[in-house]
């Protein structure tokens, strides 16, 4: 699989592979993981973070992992484990017979808890979650250490055991690593290795209820796994240490501990008028602001297929990103700038009328029908071209016809000419309105000697509009998606109000469109280009009886011009 950036420069993860390969470290293995928690679908985020753990592994003819991060069965289900599992494979990646979980290991975590117990740097604490996060202190005070902290082995070990068989409920004892409650790092500050959760583990059932926490479990899973990189967000750059300091305790093989797992950190993807916090957009689908985690205006990758967006065009988008070690802010146009220029060039072309104005061309035959030639797409000859129904009556855009045009509108107008796309000449010869005054048909004419909208005497127009021929087009409902937020920064919120006040009420508007009859034999997430409209791909709740079309982007980007015009 390529992105064709097989020229650019290596980034500074690559540096660091290219390095351990080089000097012989992990024994030139490269290994690395994708560790998603399976409490939620995936969104874009994810999807950068998926294309550079398994392309490391591609480029450098190594293996990824696929690990599954579920160590709280309060928050996970399967239906995250399968959704997680599809969105990875429509991306283009196999983690083939790598597929792995926390919870496999959940007994020898729970194995290295006693040794760290037993080493003396691991107590139980009867502390409530409040007065532990209290005790911790700030970033420019230290913490206080709990009363708890200086048990005996014999009683942490006990209470730990017996915190295992269930013995306490939940919320009254928790494992803490003891560290450094004055560590400038507030994670080294004693930090929770298990807690108590009667819950019921999506694949260990009841047989648990204490259960690890990530930052004690992660580097673990990582040394089990033999991974040689450990690749993640920049934020987890101070967990780092702590990260550390577990293994450093558990293995005492100085072999072992010279090539062991390091972590390694890169920017996490931010991009403007979107939410990637889980909990932000859990809000979103359970409070029913948008219709489920694949709603097309989500950026989950079910999201994103569902709109239309390719897998190739989400790993070029992340390609572009690059991996950096700063954070910063992408512009959501540069997504919607990757599948324009995919779908250009994949796409099939069709006319559709998504905002209609009847026309009858008074010269045309009654009851004949002709079929003219269309192109089915034209940076890409080898797709061909298809036949169009034309008749007596069509569809136009309304935005194509102004009663009164300004001086610079070229498209129709009374007494005006314009081409009908692979069609006709046509001229507007009279305007039919209702009682309200509203347009509502318009009279034509048509030049036969134009056909395939070729001048028959040098004459020239200078617009070209799409068309559909009413008797033959299929309706459909057609929804037109727009940006989920209207703040290019959504976190930011008036004063009681949440990001929610942000969202757009216009990040949908369905209407009923009339497209060429080529349509009727699509399937679900077939795509296309509606021409001078727009990408859109055929959702996948259509029925024989009823097609739906969701947009996946614009032509060109409108919407930097709507801004720039309110700025």
């Amino acid at each position: 699989m390529s992105n064709g950036n097989e020229g650019r420069n290596l980034h500074f993860i690559e540096e660091i592979v290219e390095e351990d390969i080089r000097t012989g470290k992990h024994g030139g293995r490269i290994l690395t993981r994708f560790p998603p928690e399976p409490n939620g679908y995936l969104h874009i985020g994810h999807a950068k973070s998926i294309c550079l753990n398994f392309g490391l592994a591609k480029k450098y003819n190594g293996k990824c992992n696929l690990r599954f991060d579920d160590t709280n069965p309060v928050t996970e289900d399967v239906e995250y484990v399968d959704s997680i599992k599809e969105d990875i494979r429509w991306l283009g990646f196999d983690w083939e017979d790598r597929e792995f979980f926390a919870s496999d290991y959940f007994q020898q975590l729970f194995d290295w808890a006693i040794l760290l117990i037993k080493k003396g740097v691991a107590y139980v604490d009867d502390c409530s979650a409040d007065e532990v996060s209290a005790s911790r202190g700030t970033p420019t005070r230290p913490g206080k250490e709990s009363p708890f902290r200086n048990r005996s082995v014999e009683e942490n070990l006990d209470l730990f055991i017996r915190m295992s068989k269930g013995e306490f409920p939940d919320g009254t004892k928790v494992l803490r690593a003891k560290i450094d409650m004055a560590s400038p790092n507030m994670h080294m500050r004693d930090p929770v290795m298990y807690r108590i959760k009667h819950a019921h583990h999506h694949r260990t059932g009841d047989k648990w209820c204490i259960y690890p926490m990530y930052d004690y479990a992660h580097g673990q899973c990582d040394f089990i796994e033999n991974i040689t990189h450990s690749v993640c967000t920049l934020e987890f750059e101070v967990h780092k240490p702590l990260y550390d300091w577990f293994l450093d305790n558990i293995i005492d093989d100085p072999g072992v501990n010279k090539s062991r797992t390091r972590q390694y950190e890169f920017a996490r993807l931010n991009l403007n008028y979107t939410v990637m916090s889980k909990r932000m957009l859990l809000k979103l689908v359970k409070e029913n602001y948008v219709n489920g985690w694949d709603d097309p205006r989500m950026p989950t990758i079910s999201g994103l297929r569902r709109r239309g967006y390719t897998s190739g065009s989400i790993r070029d988008f992340a390609d572009r990103v690059g991996v950096a070690k700063r954070e910063n802010i992408i512009d959501i146009g540069l997504l919607e700038f990757c599948i324009r220029e995919d779908l250009n060039k994949k796409a099939q072309r069709l006319m559709a009328v998504i905002n209609p104005l009847k026309v009858v061309i008074e010269n045309y035959p009654e009851g004949v029908t002709e079929e003219l030639e269309a192109v089915n797409n034209p940076e890409d000859e080898s797709m061909g071209t298809r036949k169009v129904p034309f008749s007596r009556v069509i569809y136009i855009e309304k935005d194509d016809f102004m009663e009164e045009p300004p001086k610079k509108f070229f498209r129709l107008s009374p007494g005006s000419e314009v081409r009908l796309r692979y069609a006709y000449f046509m001229k507007c010869t009279d305007v039919v309105k209702n009682g309200a005054g509203e347009i509502t048909e318009l009279r034509c004419t048509y030049d036969p000697e134009s056909k395939g909208g070729k001048s028959p005497d040098g004459r020239k127009v200078k617009s070209t509009i799409h068309w559909v021929s009413a008797e033959h087009a299929i309706e459909a409902e057609v929804r037109l998606y727009d940006r989920l937020f209207v703040k290019e920064n959504p976190y930011e919120a008036e004063e009681g109000k949440t990001f929610v006040d942000n969202l757009n009420p216009d990040s949908l508007k369905t209407v009923t469109g009339y497209i060429e009859p080529f349509a009727k034999g699509s399937k679900p997430l077939d795509k296309f280009q509606f021409e001078r409209i727009g990408y859109f791909c055929l959702d996948p709740d259509s029925s024989g009886n009823k097609l739906i079309f969701n947009r996946t982007v614009t032509l060109k980007d409108s919407w930097a011009k709507i801004t720039s015009k309110e700025c």
